[in-house]
């Protein structure tokens, strides 16, 4: 195991040392982290540092420990559908293997391309198509864990079907590493669809948008994606002016030749196959560290809202906003945190459940950037209280709350 040493300086004095550890192996890292904890070290937790723009900044941290190089293939069953990989692999480098194979792992979302498996695992992330294949909780099957006290937990393991009772891998999923540390993640696969398409509706109305939205989603077709874009985000993007529904399809020819047919007929329809539909998809994940790249204080604002409560939270966003249709999520690219805030704060004044999910840097007070945590808040702090009485690990994350 690599350990380097910076040295911390506060004006003209060094006032102490950083050290940075990079642990080979699950059972490195579970001694390192029991190390620190006996000494009462606080711990800074990463893979690659590629969504430090999530969940609020780490506090400063004595010891930090990457998981970069836990990035080993454990177990690969082709035929099985399943695969249990280190947490420190790179996750475009997992569905390029999976991709050989014709198999992939249904998860992207911000930050994707430079994630670490373990990184997506943490802080769950997903996109639009989450409305089809779900989420980290649907393809994670299995999970080995570092905890502060020296253990390495195994969760699940590598079966589709796991019955095995309490699966304390899923607490991992999440939590930003402010449990423990995942050290290696088990999935299980799905085959690569054999033909693709989405297609792009243009529409003046907010009404009008949100009615196709709702007749997709009651089709006989399911879509993987139903979103709406307002016209904020549509001129964004190049797609012209008013709103534009997204849906997107996967399966075999016959469903992309039926769902391309019986839209045909509609005015401003605009199809996507294969490499225009790939741009088109990488365009709307790197939206917002495009989006954060530009803004020196920019911010990306999420709240939970009911299917029929997607139109009320788009139309409340002034700027770029998204609406997943299908699964409730309505997203808004805002030039300030402040401005990220105030729209999550009066979307919990009306129901919606949100968060300040991606800023720029700053640091405001955590009770603006996630006003209301909602009624299993205090079950969380049990959890955290469980795995890190001392709250050394990952200090400051999730909005300095847990």
């Amino acid at each position: 195991m690599e350990k380097n040493s910076i040295c911390l300086i506060r004006g003209d004095k060094v006032v102490g040392l950083l050290e940075l550890l990079q642990p080979e192996t699950p059972e490195d890292l579970r001694d390192e982290l029991a190390r620190a904890a006996r000494a009462g070290r606080s711990i800074e937790l990463f893979g690659n540092n590629s969504k430090q723009s999530m969940a609020g900044p780490v506090s400063d941290s004595v010891v930090r420990i990457t998981t970069a190089r836990l990035n080993s293939v454990v177990q690969y069953e082709p035929r099985d559908l399943t695969i249990s990989v280190g947490a420190g692999m790179p996750y475009a480098e997992l569905r390029r293997l999976l991709a050989e194979n014709g198999q992939m792992i249904p998860l992207d979302g911000p930050y994707a391309a430079d994630a670490t498996v373990g990184g997506m695992v943490a802080a769950n992330i997903s996109d639009s198509k989450r409305r089809g294949y779900g989420t980290a909780r649907d393809w994670v099957i299995g999970m080995r864990f570092a905890t502060l006290d020296g253990n390495l937990v195994q969760s699940g393991g590598m079966v589709v079907k796991n019955v095995a009772g309490l699966d304390m891998g899923k607490l991992m999923i999440g939590s930003f590493g402010t449990l423990a540390a995942i050290t290696t993640v088990n999935f299980k696969l799905a085959p690569i669809p054999a033909a693709a398409t989405t297609l792009l509706f243009s529409f003046q109305e907010h009404s009008a948008v949100f009615q196709a939205a709702g007749a997709a989603l009651r089709g006989v077709l399911n879509p993987v994606a139903v979103d709406v874009m307002n016209a904020a985000l549509t001129r964004r993007l190049g797609l012209g002016t008013g709103y534009t529904l997204v849906l997107s399809y996967a399966g075999n020819e016959a469903v992309i030749e039926r769902a391309t047919r019986e839209s045909a007929s509609q005015r401003n329809r605009r199809a996507l196959r294969e490499q225009e539909e790939s741009e088109f998809w990488r365009t709307v994940r790197d939206l917002t560290p495009a989006h954060l790249a530009g803004k020196k204080d920019g911010a990306v604002g999420r709240v939970g809202a009911t299917l029929t409560g997607c139109a009320a939270a788009l139309a409340s966003i002034n700027g770029p906003g998204l609406a997943h249709a299908g699964s409730g999520i309505v997203r808004g690219w805002h030039d300030t945190s402040e401005a990220a805030a105030k729209w999550v704060a009066e979307g919990s004044s009306r129901g919606w459940k949100g968060v300040v999910e991606f800023s720029a840097g700053a640091r405001r007070k955590p009770e603006s950037l996630w006003p209301a945590p909602g009624g299993d808040f205090e079950i969380m702090r049990r959890v955290k209280q469980m795995f890190d009485p001392n709250g050394l690990l990952n200090s400051g994350r999730l909005y300095g709350l847990i």
